[in-house]
């Protein structure tokens, strides 16, 4: 099971976001019970700077992006896709950070900062990656933090044709099995790639009232290591 951090120093929370607005708090730190804190008041970090760099913005978007159970559309063509790859979890975590970081992609906003903050989290048993294989190498995958029934993608790569799909599909599996309601995979943005994935959006209070029971749930089975 995951390890509590020692409790942050910080207060993060939604008291003085305005609706429809995304950036809600600025500064505060990094520390394993800073991300927890936040995560589990709807927040999550990303730099405002350059690349993603300081100082440290802490997000809640208004409307959020969530795939809720059994929301997913997986084409025909992906079903066969699939059938390519071995999915993994947890067997490549900083591989697939680096993956998901490459300076080459456009957008990119993971700085090294925030890789040692996820590689903390990893180790104390909260951050994930589901990986998908194809003949023994590593060519897409995600990762992100399980916190109850909530699991929060952080971001995804693929180097061969549907891999980071099919690595989601094999996510909501995961985080959807059992027979527990409530579970939800918090997706930050829904852009066209993803809404036509079956992502859709809610209003962030809507989004905070289904986190209140997430996180009441208890972890897949699969993250419970």
């Amino acid at each position: 099971m995951p390890i509590e951090p020692p409790p942050s120093r910080w207060q993060l929370d939604l008291g003085q976001a305005a609706p429809q607005d995304d950036l809600v708090g600025l500064g505060a730190d990094l520390e394993p019970g800073t991300l927890l804190m936040a995560y589990r008041a709807g927040l999550f970090p990303m730099g405002v700077g350059d690349d993603g760099t300081a100082p440290t913005g802490w997000w809640s978007p208004d409307p959020r992006g969530v795939l809720l159970p059994g929301q997913l559309r997986v084409t025909r063509s992906l079903r066969k896709s699939r059938r390519r790859f071995e999915l993994r979890v947890d067997t490549a975590f900083p591989e697939v950070v680096a993956g998901c970081a490459d300076p080459r992609r456009d957008g990119g906003w993971i700085t090294p900062e925030l890789i040692a903050a996820y590689t903390r989290l990893y180790e104390l048993g909260w951050a994930h990656s589901v990986e998908t294989w194809q003949d023994g190498e590593l060519v897409g995958g995600l990762y992100g933090l399980a916190v109850g029934g909530l699991f929060a993608g952080e971001s995804m790569f693929h180097r061969a044709t549907d891999a980071s799909k099919v690595a989601l599909v094999g996510l909501t599996e995961l985080v959807f099995a059992g027979p527990e309601r409530g579970r939800m995979i918090d997706v930050q943005w829904a852009t066209p790639h993803l809404a036509s994935l079956g992502v859709t959006e809610i209003p962030r209070s809507d989004y905070i009232s289904r986190l209140g029971r997430c996180l009441a749930l208890p972890l897949p089975p699969a993250f419970a290591r």
